[in-house]
């Protein structure tokens, strides 16, 4: 009987860790192709442990890609969003999982400095030994240690305030979609908060708010512009409810935050670059 590679029984969980230090699929599929080609070329039997091995692999070289990205990003036209991707329903069933991987926490992810997040991915996520993490990163397990504790830190700070269940999240994404639907402002307003924020990411290659909207008559009239035809429908989107739009002949991937029954952030990703993995669920594992 023919054992399968550890690689490809791993894959979904190299993937996962590699879209959750990046923010894009397309560069976490770029990282495992790397991965990949160095796995091979590993004498795996004298690999003791092939998935700590293959994670530290993929890590290492997620670490490398950050520095092209930090580039990229700065280059980008507008404001940038993760790469956005559809998940089945069972995905929000592990909550630490689905948690990490929404947009919202995405974007806390963002400020972190590079070996901050994979510290805190691996930990925190992940929840890899200290010992396991001082190799992947080359630095002593009582300065990982430390490091863990700032990143906790640092995302505590900057975290969604009020955790949500994903029902509760559900009832108002289908409150938003069915005022939405009406075109009426006023009943739109009345799921929005008044503090709510509006992001968009065109890329440059699609229409999209240049800056952040804020406060709820500005969000709500920007969605229900007179003559603008939405199609809306609900999916679910990096382990939580979500909207996919489509409006003028664009394609909109949306992410929410909720608090207090209403939503405060709108995450809308229309750069069509990134909206290549809508077309069937992703499979993510830790």
């Amino acid at each position: 009987m023919m054992v399968q590679d550890p690689f490809i029984s791993h894959r979904n969980l190299l993937f996962t860790v590699a879209y959750e230090m990046l923010g894009s699929a397309t560069d976490a599929e770029d990282v495992l192709q790397e991965a990949w080609l160095r796995w091979v070329n590993v004498d795996q039997s004298q690999v003791s442990n092939p998935r700590a091995y293959l994670i530290r692999i993929v890590t290492r070289q997620a670490l490398n890609w950050m520095r092209t990205l930090s580039r990229r990003r700065e280059e980008y036209v507008g404001e940038w969003l993760p790469e956005p991707l559809l998940t089945s329903p069972d995905v929000a069933e592990d909550l630490e999982l689905s948690e990490s991987i929404s947009i919202a926490m995405l974007i806390v992810l963002e400020t972190l400095g590079p070996t901050e997040r994979a510290v805190f991915v691996l930990r925190e996520v992940f929840n890899l030994p200290y010992g396991e993490i001082s190799e992947i990163i080359g630095k002593p397990a009582a300065t990982v240690r430390q490091i863990a504790r700032r990143a906790r830190e640092h995302v505590a700070a900057r975290r969604q305030r009020e955790l949500v269940s994903r029902s509760e999240q559900q009832a108002v994404v289908e409150r938003f979609l069915a005022a939405l639907r009406t075109g009426q402002v006023q009943q739109l307003m009345e799921v929005l908060a008044p503090d709510v924020v509006l992001i968009a990411d065109g890329g440059g290659l699609v229409a999209a708010a240049p800056a952040p909207v804020h406060g709820v008559e500005l969000v709500a009239n920007l969605l229900t512009r007179p003559n603008r035809v939405i199609t809306a429908n609900g999916l679910w989107l990096n382990g939580e409810p979500g909207v996919c739009f489509e409006s003028d002949g664009a394609t909109a991937a949306v992410s929410f935050v909720v608090e207090n029954g209403r939503v405060v952030r709108i995450y809308a990703i229309a750069n069509p670059q990134k909206l290549t993995r809508l077309g069937k669920p992703t499979e993510l594992a830790r």
